[in-house]
């Protein structure tokens, strides 16, 4: 017997793209592959916040995607996907500004996102 209850994870997101995602214009959100993440999975829940403030935003997990790097990702999903606010090239110095090269090298995930209208 398998486990299909969805869980409910909490991740800190930056003001700009919650604001994407709270509108519903952020459909891929970008996280390095680290352990506490391996095991995300389509029908889980996101609850996104705001780092040191109580406003939140819930996301149903469609899909996850594994890509060597953040180049790939990007490639794959369409850079419009993952912030329609910016080129390609800002989005890939962005991420790396969060991400150093030590973090990309485990590996970039690309979560497919859908917001919880609750």
């Amino acid at each position: 017997m398998t486990d299909t209850t969805a869980r409910v994870r909490e991740l800190n997101l930056y003001r700009q793209y919650f604001d994407l995602v709270a509108a519903g214009t952020k459909t891929i959100e970008v996280r390095v592959k680290y352990p506490h993440l391996a095991d995300l999975a389509a029908g889980d829940t996101i609850r996104f916040r705001i780092k040191g403030t109580d406003e939140t935003c819930d996301v149903k997990v469609k899909r996850v995607t594994v890509y060597p790097d953040f180049e790939a990702l990007l490639d794959g999903e369409g850079p419009a996907n993952v912030n329609p606010t910016a080129t390609r090239d800002q989005q890939l110095t962005n991420i790396r500004a969060i991400y150093p090269p030590e973090k990309e090298s485990l590996g970039a995930l690309a979560i497919e996102i859908q917001l919880s209208r609750l």
